[in-house]
């Protein structure tokens, strides 16, 4: 594709050399760079990008997009100068991939927890009703029925275009995408035209990035904003910020509820370990799902369908068959009669909302043991809040270690005991091995019981001095279970 194709939707402050040359690749890594590339200079949160222009040159760029003019300028280069590459490579990856989600029903959703959830749900169940679809995750991106590891919630936005181009390839009609904050405030998503926005929950969490509640907020909400007239805008009414997101969409707007008047409501009849029986919008239907926050995920996904022209009936048959994502809430059966539950619960509203799902099923009965921790190097304002979460709803405590990253576990630990006092400490022990923490917290359980694992769920590794170690809560568990059976 020509170079100026790919401008036609940015305003270049100035351009040296020829815009009427081919380019046939574009790329933010300079590693990746091959002959013939456009590299754009992308001002990163770790590095500035202007700092690789001469090795991607080097590499064989034949242009370069940048914010400011690098001094020395290689012969038979084109350098085009904008405001902000940030906003402009979302609108370049676009064109150069052939503007792939104007070819797709393409549905956004963002929130701090069930992103993951719906996304993936609303992939299967699409996939049920009979057609090809997409899937850009935090655990795994599908094109089709083909899996391709996800290294961030979303990809940058020449990887996301490339994905979305894929799909287009591939014959699929529908995508389902989360939308972090840092995506959407990085502009990742920049250029895409999408059919629809998923708005779950707001609750703390990245203020490492984002620094206060109210730029986490602003970012959630630019989604909506950006929505087209002719876009779907699903929110939460039983979230205090439901409205706020959807307040300035020029979008259709939708509202699902469990506790108030809404487009779409439900109620759980009854509930177990291995699913709930629920109304939704006057028809019966059971789930193998537990949790009222599942029960609000299953109502978004149930509006999306809606929205996207699906019959209600046939959406709760394909609803009924649904299964829940990998490493969210979870259960495994102990051989001596407790129950195990692992899940990815790693905010303080997400651990509150696994540990009520948790007391809905027993209701009185049992005690509720759980082990959890906090990554390193993130948000520390929740540590404490996450222990005094889980004192609140557990009978007993393991503090253990989550995904330390560069920090020392037994900081990390130290942070989250903090939050208690001196009768909240009595529920308490401190284990920073995880492996021995869940191998007490098995110990310790009686028949009737029920442990949580919480904060990696999917996640198979612990992230240690920069390096991933293999590590499973759930092959841990199982492993357990097996010694129990001898």
């Amino acid at each position: 594709m020509k170079l100026k194709e790919l401008l036609k939707n940015i305003q270049p402050e100035q351009i040296l050399g020829s815009d009427d040359i081919e380019i046939t690749g574009v790329n933010i890594d300079s590693r990746k760079i091959q002959d013939g590339h456009l590299f754009v200079a992308m001002r990163g949160t770790q590095v500035d990008g202007h700092k690789f222009i001469p090795k991607a040159i080097a590499q064989g760029a034949k242009a370069i997009l940048c914010e400011d003019m690098p001094e020395e300028k290689a012969d038979g280069v084109t350098y085009v100068q904008v405001k902000s590459t940030e906003d402009a490579v979302g609108k370049v990856a676009t064109l150069f991939y052939g503007d792939p989600s104007r070819h797709l029903i393409l549905v956004g959703v963002t929130g701090t927890n069930g992103k993951t959830t719906i996304a993936t749900l609303l992939y299967n169940m699409f996939r049920k009703f009979g057609y090809k679809c997409g899937l850009l995750s935090t655990v795994c991106n599908y094109i089709d029925d083909k899996a391709v590891p996800a290294d961030h919630t979303t990809p940058d936005p020449i990887e996301l275009n490339e994905l979305l181009g894929e799909m287009v390839k591939a014959g699929c009609q529908y995508a389902f995408m989360e939308c972090s904050s840092h995506a959407i405030h990085q502009k990742r998503i920049g250029g895409l035209k999408f059919k629809g926005g998923i708005f779950t929950n707001l609750t703390r969490d990245h203020l490492d990035y984002h620094k206060t509640f109210e730029n986490y907020l602003n970012a959630k909400k630019a989604f909506f904003d950006g929505l087209p007239k002719d876009a779907f805008a699903i929110t939460n009414a039983d979230d205090k910020n439901g409205m706020i997101m959807v307040q300035n969409t020029k979008a259709t707007v939708k509202t699902y509820s469990i506790k108030q008047m809404a487009d779409f409501r439900a109620k759980i009849i009854e509930c177990h370990f291995e699913g709930m029986y629920l109304d939704i919008d006057g028809h019966e239907v059971g789930v193998q799902f537990i949790g009222k926050f599942n029960v609000s995920n299953l109502l978004a996904v149930y509006g999306a369908a809606v929205m996207l022209g699906k019959k209600p009936e046939d959406i709760l048959v394909v609803m009924s068959t649904l299964h829940s994502v990998s490493g969210r809430l979870e259960p495994l059966h102990s051989p001596k009669g407790y129950t195990a539950v692992v899940d990815y619960a790693h905010t303080p509203d997400a651990l509150e909302n696994v540990l009520n799902a948790i007391h809905e099923v027993l209701n009185g009965k049992g005690h509720v043991i759980t082990v959890c921790g906090a990554g390193g190097n993130r948000d520390k304002g929740k540590r404490p809040l996450m222990a005094q979460e889980a004192v609140k709803q557990s009978d007993k405590v393991i503090i253990t270690s989550d995904n330390p990253r560069f920090e020392e576990p037994q900081d990390i630990i130290n942070d989250m005991l903090a939050g208690l006092n001196a009768q909240q400490m009595r529920k308490v022990i401190s284990i920073v091995d995880r492996k021995e923490a869940i191998r007490t917290a098995c110990m310790m359980a009686q028949k009737g019981d029920v442990i949580l694992v919480a904060g990696k769920g999917h996640e198979n590794y612990q992230e240690i001095k920069g390096v991933k170690h293999h590590f499973d809560d759930k092959e841990v568990l199982r492993a357990i279970f097996e010694e129990e059976k001898e």
